[in-house]
């Protein structure tokens, strides 16, 4: 098993990445949502600088916040800095998305414009569409194609790993894909994989290069964790704040579904969706906030970094208890489950410098040095 350190895009997260590195962690996963973090490649190239062989991922970059070259440019660049440590993770768009009160993308979208950045980052030459033009592009100034190496690095290979929850999604994943990247702490796993595999038979893609095994994709799972210290449940204050921003991502979910103009993730309970819907009116007219057509922006404060005053009533111990959260013991138990179900990776949640230290210092002391 790998495991991944999640990072809000932030310029100094490159401290907590070298920590990571050191206390064992393969991967750092940054964010990428233009209205609520700094810019994910910003961030990644300072981690890049700062460390010497902890991979560097985006989880999950959005193809409509850039067009393909400016990515596939962004990550040959990083490349540039951290030679075969760059991944590129790419999804439809959640928060990249709704905070702007669109919808995620449609799956053509998602497959087209992954498969211009991996052709891009071969070295090939990609028919770009704007509007109803259509031209060829390609990265000019790489040592493949023009014989310059001091801008680029496709030479070393960067993984297309694609984000999806969805069997339409995960089609695609097995389709084209190098990697696939779940949420939910690999819930999903059990019935996505064959639909994976499936398509990656069906298509002749392989998974081997990157860490799969034939037509089983090396799979990556954001999950949050929380190592509980003596005298400590879920309930302790310091695990809600730790891991319950991370949850309430979900009953943001529910309310988009049911009252928000992006309606984005197809997270469905009318219930939690109407009783956010009041809770969250309430929050923005305290904020002294009266324009209800624009409650989406208020909905998404704090996601995966924080708890607005009395969102913590949306994150009961019941769901709190099933994420990676106990004792060493216990969080080593479901690794083994999680591990035999076929996940590689796992991604662990971090909403802030605080929490990213704690978990860097408990998992690495009681995962990840037991489980050498």
């Amino acid at each position: 098993m790998d495991y991944g350190i999640g990072i809000p895009s932030r310029p100094d997260a490159w401290q907590e990445v070298k920590l990571a590195e050191d206390a064992g962690f393969t991967h750092a996963w940054f964010y990428d949502s233009q209205l609520i973090w700094s810019d994910v490649w910003a961030t990644m190239a300072l981690a890049a600088q700062n460390t010497t062989k902890i991979k560097l991922g985006t989880l999950v970059a959005i193809p409509s916040n850039r067009i393909a070259p400016v990515t596939a440019a962004a990550a040959a660049t990083i490349n540039k800095l951290a030679p075969g440590r760059v991944i590129l993770g790419i999804g439809t768009g959640y928060t990249g998305r709704n905070t702007m009160g669109l919808p995620r993308l449609t799956i053509q979208q998602f497959r087209d414009y992954a498969l211009q950045v991996k052709g891009l980052l071969s070295g090939e030459d990609v028919l770009f569409k704007e509007d109803k033009k259509e031209r060829w592009i390609r990265l000019i100034h790489t040592k493949e194609n023009s014989g310059r190496n001091e801008f680029f690095n496709i030479e070393d290979p960067i993984p297309i790993m694609l984000a999806a929850d969805g069997p339409r999604g995960q089609k695609v994943v097995g389709d084209i894909s190098n990697g696939w990247i779940l949420s939910g702490g690999g819930a999903n796993v059990g019935k996505g994989l064959p639909r994976v595999m499936k398509s990656a038979e069906a298509s002749g893609n392989t998974f081997d290069l990157y860490g799969g095994a034939g037509h089983k994709p090396y799979v990556t799972a954001l999950t949050s964790c929380c190592v509980l210290r003596p005298g400590e449940t879920i309930e302790s204050e310091r695990v809600m704040r730790n891991i319950g921003p991370t949850l309430t991502s979900a009953v943001h979910g529910m309310w988009e579904h049911h009252y928000g103009p992006g309606a984005s993730r197809g997270d469905s309970n009318p219930d939690i969706a109407k009783a956010y819907d009041e809770y969250i009116k309430s929050y923005a007219t305290n904020k002294g906030r009266h324009q209800t057509d624009r409650l989406y922006l208020d909905v998404h404060e704090g996601h995966y970094t924080y708890l607005k005053d009395g969102e913590d009533q949306f994150v009961p111990g019941e769901i709190i208890s099933k994420t990676l959260t106990g004792t060493g013991d216990q969080i080593n138990e479901r690794i083994d489950m999680l591990e035999a179900a076929g996940i590689n990776n796992l991604a662990l949640s971090s909403v802030d410098k605080r929490s990213a230290l704690e978990l860097i210092t408990d998992f690495g002391e009681q995962v990840i040095q037991r489980r050498r």
